[in-house]
């Protein structure tokens, strides 16, 4: 079974996420919006398919990290969510919620050995894939 199939996206905390959207959209030419950035791409196996990497600064105060004190996450596309967690369960690794479905995919928090808090994502055209 494939695990990690590729980076999903990086989330960072900062003090002021649009003040930081503006400068990587005037600096580095990134276009942004309150959610950051898609980086399109695809995929080497099936060069027709698009995927997507997102970039997203997140306000200081926010919980969506927790319980890693970290100021960062970074996701993780992998392609059979459901039967990595139960492998991940088996190496008594930190499982920090239940897998939630939504539109674009599934999603369920894990940790690292050092309190890293890791966001593993199955997008929707994986998930149709498995049903």
């Amino acid at each position: 079974m494939k695990k990690v199939t590729g980076l999903g996206g990086v989330f960072f905390k900062c003090a002021d996420p649009k003040g930081m959207n503006d400068w990587y959209a005037k600096n580095l030419g990134l276009t942004t919006s309150e959610y950051g950035t898609n980086f399109e791409w695809l995929h080497a196996d099936d060069p027709g398919k698009k995927g997507t990497t997102v970039w997203c600064a997140f306000p200081q105060d926010t919980q969506y990290f927790n319980p890693s004190a970290k100021p960062f996450m970074i996701n993780y596309r992998v392609e059979n969510l459901v039967e990595l967690v139960e492998e991940l369960r088996k190496s008594d690794v930190t499982i920090v919620d239940e897998i939630a479905e939504y539109d674009y995919g599934k999603f369920v928090h894990i940790l690292d050995p050092e309190g890293n808090i890791i966001e593993l994502w199955e997008p929707r055209e994986e998930s149709d894939k498995q049903s």
